[in-house]
């Protein structure tokens, strides 16, 4: 089901979904596997260029020598702006702490070292956005890899929507964010044995 809020069209499993990222258990895979690296807009990709400077400190060796002959995006079979992936693997901005892939971008926002904190589609996944001429579509995508962020999800009771508010506030505003508490109220309403 899906559900229309202004020029937003909502997959109804965002509402009704559990999930909770659980990096203990996951490692940070979703910067690890794929196909591709993180959607990028063009707004964002002109961003990183200029932040560059003050993300190098915290990129991996391979991770900057693969920007330095790829650029800080590329564009996919798919033809949509990405990441550079390094070796066909990990995302170029990726890094491994304690085990885990976690993100260079972010961590030089969290050093206070930039004012970006990360691309959206990695700050909103699970949510996938594709835009269309009259509308944009917020829908959730399901991947083996994130099975423990799921398990963790529906043992804390959690939407999709409430774990990624802050995301979805950063990317549409508080009050989009409201007006999916109201979607989720009214659908539990519509199904009480949920």
């Amino acid at each position: 089901m899906m559900i229309q809020i202004d020029d937003k069209v909502v997959s109804s499993e965002i509402l009704t979904q559990r999930f909770c990222c659980e990096i203990a258990s996951c490692k940070g895979l979703c910067c690890v596997q794929g196909v591709s690296g993180a959607p990028l807009t063009q707004q964002e990709a002109d961003l990183l260029d200029i932040l560059l400077p003050a993300i190098k400190p915290f990129l991996s060796a391979k991770g900057m020598q693969t920007i330095e002959g790829h650029g800080v995006s590329v564009v996919d079979l798919d033809g949509d702006l990405v990441t550079p992936l390094v070796e066909d693997k990990e995302c170029a901005f990726a890094i491994f702490e304690n085990g885990a892939a976690c993100c260079a971008i972010e961590k030089a926002w969290r050093n206070k070292s930039i004012d970006f904190q990360k691309p959206i589609s990695c700050h909103l996944y699970p949510i996938r956005v594709k835009q269309y001429a009259t509308f944009t579509a917020l829908n959730y995508d399901v991947w083996k890899v994130c099975d423990p962020a799921r398990l963790l999800g529906d043992k804390l009771g959690l939407p999709v929507f409430r774990f990624l508010r802050d995301a979805i506030e950063r990317a549409y505003g508080k009050e989009f964010y409201n007006q999916l508490e109201e979607a989720s109220k009214l659908l539990s309403a519509r199904q009480p044995d949920s």
